[in-house]
């Protein structure tokens, strides 16, 4: 309706206006001046009605004089212009002229930047993002992912973790490409990930904190996506990545933001045996003394089976961390350190710290239960039957630890079969004073747990 008042009232002062046409392209204006302008609004009148319907051969000459003259007019110029010559490219043979037309669609999304990048929905990231994706599908086997590459790396470098999420998956991907092509591209490609990774954690979280689940769960694909990426890509191998970091930890020792990212890298790929890691650790924990820093102390202390002074870096860890699932990592680290030394009741209580700051950590329940299990001849040395007895409260850990983690399950189902086909009969039970079949029993000595007879 405004498009048909507006060129009503300028069909009107055509002769008044003539004189003064011109093209919007030439003034830095929406639709020009003058006679120009009318020009301008007729063709969106009559491109937008075919392009709807999806009748993009006749929307063409329109869509293309609005194009080339008015490029600042309305969005709808390449909302339907990249559908437009996504057409023509379709209908192309010649493979000559179809690179050519492929060329073109790309500069659609370059003039959608160029008069519509501020748009603080669909800005230059959206629009570059989708301009990649576009690229890649038109291009198949063909696609150069060195271009991609540098039309994505120049939006990460501007807008960092705001980017938008697709083009940081697009960025990841002809990265991991450009380092399978050229293997000397394979710590740029590291630390790509690691930005990219980074940026969609910080927009899951956003997106957490915001309640918006739709946002969360495609954060989650996209992350998901772009970490399997890396998993499988070669560049996430230990060995790899020692021979990768190794020399470059020594001449960044007194870098304390390059080792901490090197220390996340190897933790979040589980090379946390690699001497990479060991030396990184020990050189940020002389500049920062810090929870990452402190694990990876640890570590390199349970691999030379110096217990204690793993105990004392897992707890400065724990001490120092903030996230809770970290911290009962460190505390189970501890009880499975202590429950070497044979330690039960201190490994219990750090299986229970572990439970405090992670409720589904199974892995807490099923080392309590089976230490229970172990020590029950030790817990009564004269009574086979109340020894037998203990496995009831080991097969309560099992249970519930595979009610919280079901990562736990098929082990904590083999263990519940073999202690319960040990557990004492019904004739064991009624001639024993202290057992009664579904009644309370309290297992004495360090345990000090009550179970259910059954």
């Amino acid at each position: 309706m405004k498009i048909k008042v507006l060129l009503l009232a300028l069909g009107c002062t055509m002769g008044t206006l003539g004189a003064y046409a011109q093209k919007g392209v030439d003034t830095g204006t929406q639709f020009g001046s003058g006679e120009d302008s009318v020009r301008c609004i007729t063709n969106i009148s009559l491109f937008v009605p075919y392009a709807k319907a999806g009748n993009y051969k006749d929307a063409y000459e329109f869509w293309k004089i609005v194009y080339d003259e008015c490029p600042a007019a309305t969005k709808d110029i390449y909302l339907y212009g990249v559908r437009i010559m996504g057409w023509k490219v379709a209908q192309e043979k010649d493979p000559a002229k179809r690179k050519a037309l492929i060329d073109d669609l790309m500069a659609v999304y370059d003039k959608r930047v160029k008069y519509f990048g501020n748009d603080r929905r669909y800005g230059k990231d959206w629009i570059v993002s989708r301009k990649a994706q576009d690229y890649l599908a038109q291009m198949g086997d063909n696609a150069d992912y060195n271009v991609t590459y540098d039309w994505l790396k120049e939006i990460v470098d501007e807008k960092g973790d705001k980017t938008e999420a697709l083009g940081l998956s697009l960025f990841a991907f002809s990265s991991m490409k450009k380092m399978v092509a050229d293997p000397n591209f394979k710590e740029q490609y590291i630390q790509d990930y690691l930005k990219v990774s980074g940026a969609l954690d910080a927009q899951y979280q956003a997106a957490q904190a915001a309640n918006n689940k739709k946002e969360a769960d495609a954060m989650m694909a996209y992350k998901a996506s772009v970490d399997n990426a890396f998993a499988n890509s070669g560049a996430a191998d230990c060995e790899t990545l020692q021979n990768l970091y190794a020399s470059k930890i020594e001449e960044n020792k007194d870098n304390l933001e390059y080792l901490k990212t090197v220390i996340s890298l190897l933790r979040r790929m589980r090379c946390q045996e690699i001497d990479a890691y060991f030396a990184a650790s020990g050189y940020a924990y002389k500049l920062e003394p810090s929870a990452d820093a402190a694990v990876g102390l640890a570590k390199q202390a349970v691999k030379a089976k110096d217990y204690d002074t793993a105990i004392k870096f897992f707890e400065e860890a724990a001490n120092m961390e903030t996230d809770a699932t970290a911290k009962a990592d460190d505390y189970y680290m501890i009880a499975l350190l202590v429950f070497e030394q044979n330690s039960y009741s201190k490994a219990r209580t750090y299986c229970r710290k572990a439970l405090d700051e992670n409720p589904n950590y199974g892995n807490a329940y099923m080392l309590m239960g089976k230490m229970y299990a172990a020590t029950s001849k030790s817990v009564y040395p004269d009574d086979a039957v109340l020894a037998r007895a203990v496995y009831y409260a080991a097969i309560d850990k099992f249970q519930k630890a595979k009610e919280v983690d079901p990562s736990v399950a098929e082990e904590a189902n083999s263990l519940i079969a073999s202690y319960r086909a040990h557990l004492p009969s019904t004739e064991e039970i009624f001639m024993h004073p202290d057992l009664e079949k579904g009644k309370s029993f309290t297992i004495g000595g360090w345990i000090g747990e009550s179970t259910v007879i059954r």
